[in-house]
């Protein structure tokens, strides 16, 4: 085996040489990471410079590792010299596709964060540039992993094929899910139409109600009234019956329904449903002047079912928003109740006839003379 370097003393200088170069590409990189973070702290001193400090672990690691790919010459014979010089070129190729694509896909995502600063101060709806800016975020990746596979022969065909126009729908379908293509296709749909937005309040079901944080390719994310994030997929919320509560007018016709017995005071129990109703400060009057001029009352309370053993009474009460609707709900059932128990109008529990056959009688009062 013929040795590439004809005497040690030529490998001696050669490793000290790229020991020498590395060591010089970790001491740049280090003052290069320390000058940009102090820039970065000047500019924008309410960002951490997460992207910088990344991209400094990756420099290093690449350096450490193509380090180590020029010093294995020194130990290998010279018939394998073109393999390696290949493998060394692959990973300088991949590395710095690794770092431009991060620095590309950081850059986008800070003008996005900016834009969205300015449109919420503007106009207070980043709903259209929070998910472009998860699209752009996506399709920088999907780019930079495209030009990674180029570097391999057996995936060159793949992505030349995905660069080529229409191939990349032909990938992306290929090597996606047909849930998570469902997820992307829907929120595309939600940007879109807008059924909704960031920041408005949503009801999907009993239990799926909050505020709207944020929408991206895969998935919507709301804060319920615990303070909890629900993750609910694109996919689901175009299945589903969605109530904005935020979309155009935010006001609310709040219903307090209640049932009383039959023997007492229809009367009695509309008069107080309507006064606890009038008295709560969350509601408004949402008349309009016709309807003032017509004498339409501020809250008309009505009997809307004859049950099997209730009168169902509805209050029709009027609230600014979502919120403080729910909060008149609660606290007016608990004041309207504690009025019925005060002035004697009953709210009646079910009630249910038993029907026995002879037999069964005799066997219950059997049963009872035995006990």
């Amino acid at each position: 085996m013929t040795n590439f370097w004809n005497t040690y003393s030529d490998a001696i200088i050669y490793a000290l040489i790229v020991i020498g170069v590395v060591l010089l590409l970790l001491l740049f990189t280090k003052l290069l990471y320390r000058w940009l973070v102090k820039k970065a702290a000047k500019k924008y001193p309410n960002e951490k410079p997460t992207t910088i400090r990344l991209v400094k672990r990756i420099l290093n690691t690449l350096w450490v590792i193509l380090g180590l790919a020029a010093l294995s010459f020194v130990f290998i014979s010279k018939d394998k010299y073109a393999v390696a010089t290949k493998n060394f070129e692959l990973i300088v190729y991949v590395g710095f596709v690794l770092v431009f694509t991060i620095i590309g896909a950081s850059i986008v995502e800070t003008l996005f964060s900016r834009i969205i600063k300015k449109t919420i101060a503007a106009d207070g709806d980043p709903t259209s540039y929070k998910f472009l800016r998860y699209l752009s975020v996506f399709g920088v990746y999907f780019f930079g992993a495209i030009l990674a596979t180029l570097a391999f022969p057996a995936l060159r065909g793949v992505a030349q094929t995905a660069l080529g126009g229409a191939g990349i729908l032909a990938v992306v379908i290929g090597i996606a899910s047909q849930e998570a293509l469902a997820n992307i296709i829907g929120g595309i749909f939600i940007i879109s139409f807008k059924p909704f937005r960031v920041g408005n309040v949503i009801k999907i079901t009993d239990t799926l109600v909050g505020t709207v944080t944020d929408i991206t390719l895969r998935h919507t994310v709301i804060r319920n009234y615990q303070n909890k994030m629900i993750v609910i997929p694109n996919a689901i919320i175009n299945k589903e019956k969605v109530t904005n509560y935020d979309l155009e007018e935010k006001k609310i016709c709040q219903w307090i329904e209640l049932g009383i017995s039959y023997d007492s005071d229809i009367d009695l129990a509309k008069r107080i449903m309507k006064e606890e109703c009038e008295a709560h400060p969350n509601l408004f009057d949402n008349r309009t002047h016709q309807e003032l001029k017509n004498g339409v009352p501020l809250v008309i309370v009505r009997v809307i079912n004859l049950g099997d053993s209730s009168v169902t009474i509805r209050a029709w009460a009027w609230a600014w928003d979502y919120a403080s609707a729910f909060v008149m709900k609660c606290e007016l059932y608990e004041s309207i109740k504690k009025r019925f128990d005060a002035e004697g109008v009953e709210i009646p529990f079910p009630h249910r006839t038993l029907v026995f056959k002879q037999d069964q009688l005799d066997q219950f009062r059997n049963s009872e003379s035995i006990d």
